[in-house]
């Protein structure tokens, strides 16, 4: 059983409709990064549906993320845990820490290789989730 910690997540149950909004929403982000040429454009939105796709597994099983410090490790946690697969943190810590240099540190691109490699994990990581 996965445990959810209060000081990161609220027991809230959502309607059937706002959970399938969430996905809606990293499916969104998912084909930008997927009709993109931009590796900088690749990499954010992979990230961000990779994030958005925990957030909505999250609140298919009850849960709202707390806006905290730290909350994008324990969505990539959860969504380790959800799907049984360690690399999924490994990987999402990684990109996580590498949007991190970029947005707080100026400066750091991720390359077209790279940003092309992620999109390949997060669309894998959707076909796991059966989405």
């Amino acid at each position: 059983m996965i445990n959810f910690e209060s000081q990161h997540f609220q027991k809230l149950e959502f309607k059937e409709e706002q959970a399938d909004q969430f996905l809606k929403s990293a499916l969104h982000d998912l084909k930008i990064a997927e009709e993109s040429d931009i590796s900088d454009v690749i990499f954010k939105f992979s990230y961000d549906a990779l994030i958005k796709l925990g957030i909505a597994l999250i609140a298919k099983k009850g849960y709202k993320v707390r806006s905290t410090a730290g909350h994008h490790v324990k969505i990539l946690e959860k969504l380790s845990q959800l799907l049984k697969d360690e690399d999924i943190l490994v990987l999402g810590n990684k990109m996580r820490q590498e949007r991190n240099a970029n947005l707080y540190d100026g400066g750091f691109f991720v390359g077209g290789k790279d940003s092309l490699e992620y999109l390949k994990f997060v669309k894998i990581t959707f076909k796991k989730a059966r989405i």
